[in-house]
């Protein structure tokens, strides 16, 4: 098959087939039209010459298939057009399931949407223990739902319950994972992956069986039960007339047992209903969003080996223990050990809840080494100050460690308020200091502003943002102004709905405003979570000339700082806020609401904080969490001033 462009097909002596995929003018495999269109024809070869075994993997090394071609979608304008995307991958993963001869995925790194899916359709998978291999069909954070055969599949491999999960929330699993739910055949070191694919072709080994008490889940009398359940959880998180997806999942799977052709186009769990909603639009859009950020730093050829990190509380402590997760060595440095001690038991817990292996967390705790002396800066690629906010602490720190540090490492300030100008005054060389604004819980919030002056340095911005990808962050960059992008647009919103509650609404009827607007938390929520002190710090710092709300000015004097103290506008028990129930929500408040940030959002666009209106809308997004499914502030107010 001397034509292929894409995949290359190579027959060994032993009858194992091997099938690798290498998208042309690619850095990513994904399952474009044409590449389909190849696999197609080679599966027509194989079925006229069938091999004794056949095992696809990847020729990038990246990772296995990222899914769909997602710039196809765009093109998507009518119905036929979406049901002839969808038939063209249900019907070609069908045929490869059917195949006289075994296949096998060989999945190494990400293994995503349609690439799960063409996994799925093989007879056997070997993943590669590693912590880069994810196994996950994300689809429903595109405003779609998994059409190539996923949604039949997965759940006849691992059963409902670890299924609809996956489905539902779009979250990936690791190579132990998918092994343990039965989605993996085997999960081997990279060293004997080949050997592990061969040997399982040539062996034949039967399928692996559901237990039965998991094949009762998938049961026609048990489905209905099952979904009512999920269909509650998701009910809780998201509103189905905004985020219709989940909830065509569990029809589809109900109704049609994951056929994504069978639901009529005129359903509204149809995915020619889905493809043509407004919300899948503005999701498509917001992954492109994302793609965008993560493209920074890209071209740097940046990579950190260890990083120092000053100031051992929440977010110091945090940011060091999550570099420590990705893989570098980190010095965390504190005026003394009992402050160090709380930042070490935290970086555990992470540890343990990601890691899920103890010699994995051991290896990461072993990175992560307390720094009294501040002995690391010396040998750190990249320092990041994290002390408290005060300007005179931060320019004596900056005045020590730029004597101390490489002069070829990154000098960064996690500040969140006080100019990068004003910091860095004293130092012999300002332009090498840089802002990264992380935000708080870092383990969460994927976004970090990379904070430039006029004069800084103009490779340090690739630099910076090469580390923050190395770290598995989307870095935006912004300029030095007061708030930067995200705190700048939080704000207005925040002191806003405060300013509700001073006029007697109840704190649970504003968050419920924004709830039903499509925040995916409350204001008054938010606000006891980011820390009322914290808020008000941030208000000041705008300097608007407006009131600190009243409420707000009295809690705080009494010490009720949020989730923090356990108390702030909610009462916090086990990390919830306990909140009765909203009532009756006044007519118009979701639009009043967010009417400031919405504002502010433009108003920060016309000052230049960022390069355009789409990194506006992506700041908004993954640092604010403004509703996704609208596709940013700026895009919902454009796309609302041209309905009208």
């Amino acid at each position: 098959m001397a034509s292929l462009q894409h995949w290359r097909l190579d027959r060994e002596a032993d009858g194992v087939t091997w099938l690798t995929l290498d998208k042309a003018g690619a850095s990513t495999n994904t399952l474009s039209r044409d590449v389909l269109e190849e696999l197609s024809r080679i599966l027509a070869e194989l079925s006229a010459q069938p091999p004794k075994g056949l095992v696809i993997r990847s020729g990038k090394d990246n990772g296995f298939i990222a899914g769909a071609d997602v710039d196809e979608f765009a093109k998507i304008a009518t119905v036929d057009d979406a049901l002839a995307l969808v038939r063209r991958g249900w019907d070609l993963f069908n045929e490869l399931a059917a195949a006289a001869y075994p296949t096998l995925a060989l999945v190494r790194g990400f293994c995503l949407g349609g690439g799960l899916e063409l996994a799925l359709a093989c007879r056997y998978r070997v993943v590669v223990d590693e912590p880069g291999t994810r196994l996950g069909l994300p689809e429903v954070m595109l405003g779609i739902v998994p059409g190539w055969g996923g949604m039949r599949r997965l759940p006849r491999l691992a059963g409902a319950p670890a299924s609809l999960d996956m489905l539902l929330t779009g979250r990936t699993i690791d190579a132990r994972r998918a092994k343990r739910l039965g989605i993996a055949d085997e999960c081997v070191p990279a060293r004997i992956m080949m050997n592990t694919a061969r040997g399982m072709l040539l062996a034949k080994p039967r399928p692996r069986q559901l237990p039965w008490t998991l094949k009762l889940t998938l049961s026609p009398l048990l489905r209905p039960l099952i979904a009512a359940k999920a269909r509650k959880q998701i009910a809780a998180r998201a509103r189905a007339q905004h985020y219709p997806a989940p909830y065509a999942i569990l029809d589809m799977w109900v109704k049609h047992d994951g056929d994504a052709l069978a639901a009529p186009a005129s359903d509204t769990a149809s995915i020619a209903y889905l493809l043509q909603t407004p919300t899948a639009r503005n999701l498509i859009r917001v992954f492109k969003l994302q793609e965008r950020l993560k493209g920074f730093g890209r071209e740097g050829g940046f990579e950190a080996k260890r990083v120092h990190v000053v100031g051992a509380g929440t977010m110091g402590g945090d940011i060091a223990a999550w570099c420590a997760l990705g893989g570098i060595t980190v010095t965390l440095q504190d005026q003394n050990s009992d402050r160090l001690s709380p930042a070490l038991k935290r970086a555990a817990k992470l540890f343990s809840d990601r890691l899920k292996d103890s010699r994995r967390v051991r290896d990461a705790l072993d990175r992560l080494i307390p720094d009294v002396a501040g002995d690391g800066v010396a040998h750190a690629d990249v320092i990041i100050e994290a002390i408290f906010e005060n300007l005179e602490a931060k320019q004596r720190l900056f005045a020590a460690l730029e004597t101390k540090a490489k002069p070829e490492a990154l000098l960064a300030t996690n500040t969140s308020s006080i100019p990068l100008e004003q910091i860095r005054a004293p130092l012999n060389d300002p332009r090498r200091i840089i802002g990264l604004h992380f935000f708080n819980p870092v383990a969460r919030m994927m976004l970090v502003e990379i904070v430039t002056a006029s004069d800084t340095y103009a490779g340090l911005v690739e630099t910076a943002a090469a580390f923050t990808r190395q770290i598995d962050k989307l870095p935006l960059p912004v300029k030095s102004a007061p708030g930067f992008l995200v705190n700048r647009i939080l704000a207005p919103y925040l002191m806003q709905a405060m300013r509700y509650l001073d006029q007697g609404i109840a704190p649970e009827s504003v968050d419920e405003a924004a709830l039903a607007f499509g925040m995916p938390m409350g204001p008054i929520e938010l606000a006891d979570t980011v820390g009322l002190d914290i808020c008000v710090e941030v208000g000041k710092m705008l300097g608007d000339g407006a009131q600190v709300p009243r409420r707000l000015s009295e809690l705080i004097a009494a010490g009720h700082l949020g989730r923090k103290t356990a108390r702030g506008f909610y009462e916090w028990k086990s990390g919830k806020a306990q909140k009765r129930s909203p009532g009756t929500v006044p007519a118009g408040l979701s639009d009043k609401l967010v009417a400031p940030l919405l504002s502010e959002a433009q108003a920060a666009l016309n000052d230049q904080i960022v390069a355009d209106a789409d990194l506006v809308d992506a700041g908004a997004i993954f640092g604010t969490g403004f509703a996704p499914f609208t596709g940013g502030p700026l895009h919902y107010l454009a796309s609302r001033s041209s309905s009208h």
